[in-house]
């Protein structure tokens, strides 16, 4: 029997990840060294037995229940018990490289042709179940080391699990592009759902060997740039991409030149409404001044007239009055008596049909009505058949006045009646 040793502890390489320890026989009391990375296992008679994790523990009976129940305490005062132990590295083993030992043929289902891809990559690996890794693969061998699971790089034939990753990655990558209908020369844009597929996939199986991998990584897909059908894709590919390129740059100036036809439009009707208003504004300060100086020159003509004291309705009268008179009585020759009686008789018609002319311009006129009864001397008298001397007198029909000598109505104007 081994000399039994009274401090139990492994301070290795890290690419280990489960080791022996080289003695067997331990005594009750021994400190068990476990660091923080580590975890150490009994094993005995086959039998993975009590677990610790890190710190410092001192080795009881009862802290090593199972131990204890198989084992036999030595004779002369000296309790010696003999197990296995195992450290277990907990460490993540990082950038463990992969890659296809083969072309992985598929079917692109965006063009239908069947080609060949390669794939490589890399991935982390650790112990999940310290365990399940001693039981079913460490066994009775004095440890395990990273390169015994994964292989040493890329050599294909190495490796408890390179096998496993391979096959799965080739089985999954032709499976994931059909189901979801990856374009093989878009691939790049997405590794990382290929990535998360196989990883999932793979850990199903590792984690029967208390082992996961927390990441897994598709870095690189070969495509055969010299096979025919691949160039064949890889123009096709162009050429869709190009004219959908050329259809874009279209679209996007027939939408620029729309939205420039808008903006001048836009900007046409606004000058329009500009120009339009400014008219409207300068029409209505013309208005508004003619308005303004009509509006004072009445009230200049209305103040003079008030203070000459008559009306607008006496000017109108005035007006038409000196009208008629230029009218009638400068028309005619002056010395025919006839045509002097003609254009009173004018005047006369006018001035009746006026309404009545006021009292200024009535008396303006009777020197001339006086003067139009002298020329005419008894011709009244002749009319109504009378040859006497006194004249007749007749009553006017339109304004109603009384005892008229004359042949006009000397307030209205309106000639005297014929009598039958």
């Amino acid at each position: 029997m081994a000399e039994a040793i009274s401090v139990i502890k492994y301070e290795g390489s890290n690419d280990v990840l489960a080791h022996k320890h080289p003695n067997e026989d331990f005594t009750i009391g021994s400190q068990l060294i476990v660091h923080e990375s580590q975890e150490a296992l009994f094993f005995k008679d086959g039998k993975a037995l009590d677990l610790f994790t890190s710190g410092r523990h001192t080795l009881v009976t009862n802290n090593i229940p199972l131990v204890r129940d198989l084992m036999k305490l030595g004779t002369g005062g000296i309790n010696v018990f003999h197990a296995e132990v195992y450290f277990i590295n907990m460490v993540v083993q990082m950038g463990i490289r992969w890659g296809t030992d083969s072309k992985v043929r598929l079917f692109d289902p965006a063009s239908g042709l069947h080609i060949e891809i390669g794939a490589s990559g890399s991935f982390n690996i650790k112990v999940s179940d310290s365990r399940k890794l001693v039981i079913k693969l460490v066994g009775t061998t004095e440890g395990l080391l990273q390169s015994d699971v994964a292989g040493d790089g890329l050599s294909y034939g190495t490796g408890m699990f390179r096998a496993l990753i391979v096959n799965r990655v080739k089985s999954d990558l032709a499976r994931v592009i059909k189901e979801a209908n990856l374009n093989i020369l878009e691939i790049d844009a997405y590794l990382d759902v290929l990535s998360e597929r196989l990883k999932n996939d793979i850990n199903v199986t590792l984690d029967e060997y208390g082992l996961v991998m927390p990441e897994f990584y598709v870095t690189s897909i070969a495509t055969p740039d010299d096979d025919p059908n691949f160039m064949r894709l890889k123009q096709q590919f162009a050429d869709k991409t190009l004219n959908v390129r050329d259809e874009e740059v279209k679209r996007a100036e027939a939408e620029a030149a729309r939205e420039r036809k808008i903006v001048e439009a836009q900007t046409e009707a606004q000058l329009k409404s500009v120009r339009a208003q400014g008219d409207a504004d300068a029409l209505l300060i013309k208005a508004k001044a003619e308005a303004d100086a009509y509006k004072m020159q009445a009230e200049a003509e209305a103040e003079e007239m008030k203070m000459k004291g008559y009306t607008y309705r006496d000017e109108t009268a005035r007006q038409v009055g000196l009208e008629a008179m230029q009218n009638g009585i400068t028309g005619g020759s002056g010395s025919d008596a006839g045509g002097s009686v003609s254009d009173i008789a004018g005047l006369g018609v006018t001035l009746g049909a006026m309404g009545g002319v006021m009292n200024m311009t009535k008396e303006a006129l009777n020197p001339i009505m006086g003067e139009s009864r002298k020329v005419g001397e008894g011709f009244g008298n002749v009319v109504a058949g009378n040859t006497g001397a006194a004249p007749d007198l007749w009553n006017c029909p339109s304004c109603g006045k009384t005892g008229i000598t004359t042949r006009f109505c000397p307030d209205c104007g309106t000639p005297r009646p014929v009598q039958n």
